[in-house]
């Protein structure tokens, strides 16, 4: 129904008869004569109807925005004056000769060039806002993506395998999506949240090099980079270490941005160690395009009057820390200082105290700050020392708990980074490596595995496992960071049945526990498996960052909300009750009187 695509009509063309078949993206009467822009996924061209084609031009009167047009018409130039640099098209329009209409189409729920449609709108009509340019043009940058990727990987070696959607819950992670069994009463499956497992049987069955655009699910509490379904790039080899898997990873995104974006990124990508980047800026992906850094300064306070910061400074598991702000003495007035500590305040922060520096050369005379009184010269003068803090600036400070104070100037730096227009053009990539295996959860009075806990640690045996300290143990895994965000995360694996039951026991899983979660891997773990480890990429993440979109959900077809719901299919919804008998479940309905 076409000989071209809408945005392929150039001046090559000139004088050709096209066949062209799209939307009406926006229809014009200048003076008896009718222009309609017509849009497909290549783009759109400018049709010109007079009254000289009389059938073609009467039918073009009747026609509105969205009606699904064919047309047919003479390609020429556009007369001196009117062309439009702004679209390939833009030199030359169709003179229209036959139209006829497919399809009309009611007023839409809003104009395709708006910018400002809530996402509520936009999602409930998304088969409209996929219309757009912009979101024609993110899906097939994502398609790009995902085919470079692939491409990437084939020459590698890598082979594409599919992992099974209905599996087993495991605990250890998020919140797993239960699909109810109708033919195993009682019983349920669980939607994957990544193939982990699936991929670690798949090194111990010889496959040796694996990977697999997959769907994955977890049921958590959503915000911008997360939705309960996404996509990941996963990966996985056999017989390399994990400087062989960051190296190999670090090259597939630099052919990436290289080929998507024309972007040539550093060769290799910068490593930190968690607790450098901990210490330096309050998170294990920092972004480093922001140069504000956090300094330590607890021992600065040790023996001060001012038990807020004395209290942490002496507490082995408390931090006092300072963030300088150059310019923002001038800059911040005291009600922004006030938002900001209100914005601190939602990561635990009970305050935030800060140090106006007008002038040091005049020393406590040239400070402006609440908490001067509290603190003896030799303090003062060590924390504008060591941070550096010059006339105009002001510094900031985090005391409590060192995960309190690394969340709140953590997300502070970022804020004032681009409140300030701190944050540097360009790609700034980086691993994190040298994680803690474990972290303890003073709540339930236990270990929890950082990754997971099939990632290895880095002593070699599990007699060394045992008699180390959980605290102290350093993991085989590595995170990789773009512009503030984590866009993959990996590790060696434990290949070793011994190394395994030693990470379950330290994480209080106890025999017969991990016998019936884990017994299909111990077993595995007997059989032969190699040395091997692996990544995965959140393909949704990094297609955003790539794009410059605000969400993960510009980026992917059909998304849910921020509350997990899909307005377009109205899901979820409820089932019929003989659907429910059949799966061998019964709902417990809240009445007036009570619930049952």
């Amino acid at each position: 129904m076409r000989s071209h695509y809408c945005g392929e009509v150039t001046e090559d063309l000139l004088d050709e008869q096209v066949e062209l078949s799209g939307w009406v993206h926006r229809r014009r009467d200048h003076g008896g004569v009718i222009f309609i822009d017509l849009r497909d996924r290549e783009g759109l061209i400018q049709v010109v109807f007079d009254p000289d084609e009389s059938a073609a031009f009467q039918t073009a009167d009747t026609v509105r925005s969205e009606y699904v047009l064919q047309i047919r018409g003479r390609v020429r130039r556009r007369p001196a004056g009117t062309e439009n640099p702004e679209l390939k098209t833009g030199q030359v329009d169709v003179y229209g000769q036959a139209i006829e209409v497919l399809n009309e189409a009611k007023t839409p729920p809003f104009q395709l060039t708006d910018t400002d449609v809530g996402e509520d709108v936009r999602l409930r009509h998304r088969y409209v806002d996929l219309r757009r340019p912009v979101m024609q043009q993110r899906l097939r940058d994502r398609a790009r993506v995902t085919s470079a990727m692939r491409r990437f990987l084939d020459d590698q070696g890598f082979i594409d395998v599919e992992t099974p959607m209905l599996t087993r819950a495991t605990p250890e992670g998020a919140r797993d999506f239960l699909v109810p069994s109708r033919l195993h009463a009682g019983s349920f499956y669980a939607l994957p949240q990544s193939p982990q497992l699936f991929k670690q049987l798949l090194m111990m069955s010889g496959i040796d090099r694996y990977y697999q655009i997959v769907r994955c699910f977890r049921d958590e509490d959503l915000r911008a980079d997360r939705q309960p379904e996404f996509t990941q790039l996963d990966i996985e080899a056999s017989f390399v270490d994990e400087d062989q898997i960051m190296g190999l990873m670090e090259a597939m995104i630099r052919q990436l941005f290289r080929q998507i974006l024309d972007v040539e990124l550093p060769d290799p990508f910068p490593r930190m160690r968690y607790a450098e980047a901990m210490d330096r800026f309050g998170i294990d992906r920092p972004d480093r395009r922001i140069p504000l850094e956090l300094v330590e300064v607890a021992d600065l306070v040790t023996d001060v009057d001012f038990k807020v910061f004395a209290g942490p400074a002496n507490d082995p598991k408390g931090r006092v820390a300072a963030l300088r702000v150059p310019g923002g003495g001038e800059a911040l007035s005291r009600g922004a200082i006030d938002d900001y500590t209100d914005f601190v305040a939602r990561y635990g922060a009970k305050g935030l105290a800060y140090i106006k520096v007008n002038d040091p050369a005049q020393g406590r005379e040239g400070l402006q700050s609440p908490i001067l009184k509290f603190l003896p010269d030799a303090a003062v003068t060590g924390i504008l020392e060591r941070t550096g803090a010059e006339a105009g600036d002001i510094v900031f400070f985090g005391a409590d708990k060192a995960s309190v104070v690394n969340d709140a100037l953590g997300a502070l730096r970022v804020r004032l980074g681009h409140d300030m227009g701190l944050v540097a053009d360009g790609w700034y990539p980086l691993w994190v490596v040298e994680f803690p295996m474990f972290e303890y959860d003073e709540q339930d009075q236990r270990y929890y595995s950082l990754h997971h806990p099939f990632t290895a640690p880095q002593v070699s045996d599990a007699a060394s496992f045992r008699n180390g300290d959980p605290e102290q143990m350093l993991s085989r895994a590595y995170d990789v960071v773009l512009n503030g965000t984590e866009i993959g995360g990996g590790s060696m694996r434990i290949h070793n049945a011994a190394m395994q039951w030693a990470v379950f026991e330290a994480l209080g899983i106890d025999a017969e526990q991990a016998r019936e979660q884990f017994g299909f891997l111990l077993d595995a773990l007997e059989y032969g498996a190699p040395p091997h480890g692996g990544i995965a990429f959140g393909l949704d993440r990094l297609v955003m960052l790539m794009t410059g979109a605000q969400s993960i959900r510009d980026v992917m077809a059909f998304p849910k909300t921020q509350n997990g719901s899909d307005p377009l299919m109205e899901a979820p919804a409820p089932v019929a009750d003989t659907a429910l008998q059949e799966l061998h479940i019964r709902l417990r309905r809240t009445v007036n009187s009570g619930s049952e």
